[in-house]
């Protein structure tokens, strides 16, 4: 038994096992394993599975649709879902369960609870992020997306970017500006609006991997109820704030297990290509195992915090500073170690657009090249390696601020 874990936890994690055991086949291999339109076609089914077996949102509360467990039982339930090679939500439940559903369980009204997060669980609400802009990427408090109030509602006009999924999202959730003359991080409004209507367009955005997830969202005279605020209005910072931390919360325990399943399959390859004999990828290949061991007892330092105060303060940029500078570094010694062969694509790219591939992924120079693609952008989206560094300095270590 791990220490981190109670004794009801780790019950519930031999209940999850048990769940595993009876869905899956025989000699699972992990979702990698799938071509692209199976796995694809698994993941819904499979979140319908956990939908229908009260294994999604288990850490909310009854009354919203939740399973009233402790968030000790959820990080359990997706530490084993990560070890099976199976997802743990949708393709949209980043954004739909773990931060729109975390900031109304902390920030919305009970009308809102009541209204929005039985519809999140059931999947009949897809959301999507609406925080970058053109202007405003690393610099959030930048933009310039406005919302006026016109009776009882708010009218938005602006451009979002980068927005994940919005072409399958029927919600979106906007930090606009609703104060022209405050201060840049003051007179910021948190919005929840439907993007079923004529004032919001979404053009996607081809990626140079092929995909095309990413997308720009317009708003042109959108509009959203004035219910739809949560939080304050003219508060939205703080708000925001707490979705960037949602946005880390459980990779400190599927972190490891989703790396460390990565690295494994590299280090076969070096095997299988005769490279592992070469000194210089022998030490390349030990330093990146010693650094995916670091970022497991480094999760669970975080872990410790989280379970105990609830909340995840300046180590979610420490975890998102380490893990996306490592993967940047292991996807570059992978197209490396397969050398020539990297330079003709062939098999599939990686099924998941970001972080490691699923377990079971094949080593194909598709693969792999996607998988450096995605480790570059690592380090961009969800707060660049500048950005964690800066708040390191300014809130860990007391460093003055830079300069305006």
């Amino acid at each position: 038994m791990d220490p981190l874990f109670s004794a009801e936890a780790e019950s519930f994690r031999a209940e999850v096992r048990a769940f595993l055991d009876a869905q899956l086949p025989d000699g699972w291999p992990g979702i990698g394993a799938l071509p692209r339109a199976e796995a694809l076609s698994f993941t819904e089914e499979w979140r319908q599975k956990l939908y229908d077996h009260g294994l999604l949102g288990i850490h909310w509360p009854k009354e919203y649709g939740g399973g009233g467990r402790s968030k000790v039982e959820q990080i359990v339930l997706v530490e084993e879902m990560a070890r099976a090679g199976v997802p743990a939500m949708g393709p949209n439940d980043t954004f739909s369960m773990k931060m729109v559903g975390g900031v109304l369980l902390a920030w919305g009204t009970e009308e809102q609870k009541q209204r929005f997060l039985p519809r999140i669980l059931s999947g009949e609400d897809l959301w999507c992020q609406g925080y970058s802009e053109p202007d405003a990427g690393s610099d959030l408090a930048g933009l310039r997306t406005s919302a006026r109030p016109d009776g009882d509602d708010w009218v938005i006009n602006g451009q979002k970017v980068w927005q994940t999924r919005a072409q399958e999202a029927n919600w979106i959730f906007v930090l606009a500006r609703t104060d022209g003359e405050a201060a840049k991080h003051r007179g910021l409004t948190f919005f929840l609006v439907p993007m079923d209507q004529p004032g919001v367009e979404v053009r996607p955005i081809r990626m140079i991997g092929g995909s095309a997830d990413f997308n720009s969202v317009h708003f042109d005279g959108a509009r959203t109820a004035a219910s739809n605020v949560v939080g304050e209005v003219h508060g939205g910072w703080s708000v925001a704030n707490s979705v960037l931390g949602l946005e880390r919360g459980d990779e400190a325990a599927t972190n490891p297990v989703q790396f460390r399943a990565e690295l494994d399959r590299l280090t076969q390859m070096a095997r299988d290509l005769g490279r592992s004999r070469d000194p210089v990828i022998r030490d390349r290949l030990a330093d990146a195992y010693i650094r995916v061991e670091i970022m497991r007892f480094l999760g669970y330092r975080i872990l410790t915090g989280v379970l105990s105060t609830g909340t995840i303060g300046p180590e979610a940029s420490i975890s998102k500073l380490y893990w996306s500078e490592y993967h940047r570094d292991v996807t570059r010694l992978a197209v490396e170690v397969m050398g020539t062969e990297a330079l003709v694509l062939s098999g599939r790219p990686p099924i998941r657009g970001y972080r490691a591939d699923d377990p079971g992924a094949p080593n194909t120079s598709a693969s792999w090249v996607g998988a450096l693609y995605n480790g570059v952008a690592d380090t961009i989206y969800a707060g660049t390696s500048q950005v964690q560094r800066n708040i390191l300095a300014e809130r860990v270590l007391g460093l003055p601020k830079e300069p305006s």
